[in-house]
């Protein structure tokens, strides 16, 4: 009989948020549960109930992984784009396919639904502190950072719409699938074009 490998506390809590994270893509919010992923890991549902309490601690412990781990890489693109190495559609896909592809918008659907009231809350800091490290290099840029604070939240808004409806609302408008990322794309050149950086 084999013998399962003893992991840190650490180690086993990012084990079933990786596992949790692979449910949700696979299969969708409702199949984020303590026994699936506990089953996934090799592990006991008391293991994770002692690492997240509920399965709406699981959940919401996902939602701040997922933020930490997307707001990470948009913050590599933001940097590279006003560096003039990256461009700001990059930074639109990212944002986009973490709501999409990552399944965030999803998660944050199914939570508030099922009434996990403070559902969006490891997100929504996530998010802030991204732009407030990202605002005082803007500020550089323009002189004023409160433009960042905007475009971040049409940014996440519009990422967050087109995760939940947006395919059927731009097929339905007569429009191509990549709407809401096109206009999206416009808004960052804009502001680059007005704060003077590049892209």
């Amino acid at each position: 009989m084999a013998t399962r490998k003893r992991l840190s506390p650490e180690a086993s809590r990012l084990a079933a948020l990786e596992a949790a994270r692979s449910l949700l893509i696979e299969t969708g919010p409702q199949s984020v549960t303590l026994k699936a992923v506990a089953g996934r890991i090799g592990r006991t549902h008391a293991n994770l109930l002692h690492h997240f309490g509920s399965a709406a601690g699981l959940q919401k412990a996902l939602a701040g992984h997922l933020a930490e781990t997307v707001c990470a890489t948009i913050a590599d693109a933001v940097r590279a784009s006003r560096a003039g190495l990256g461009s700001p559609r990059e930074v639109v896909d990212l944002a986009f396919d973490a709501f999409d592809k990552e399944g965030a918008g999803a998660l944050a659907s199914w939570m508030i639904l099922t009434g996990n009231e403070d559902a969006l809350t490891p997100i929504v800091e996530t998010i802030h502190e991204l732009v407030d490290e990202i605002a005082p290099e803007e500020a550089g840029h323009s002189g004023d950072a409160s433009h960042v604070h905007e475009e971040t939240l049409a940014l996440v808004l519009m990422a967050m719409g087109d995760a939940l409806i947006g395919g059927a609302l731009s097929r339905s408008l007569g429009l191509p699938e990549t709407a809401a990322r096109d206009r999206a794309e416009r808004m960052l050149v804009r502001s680059l074009e007005a704060t003077g950086g590049q892209g």
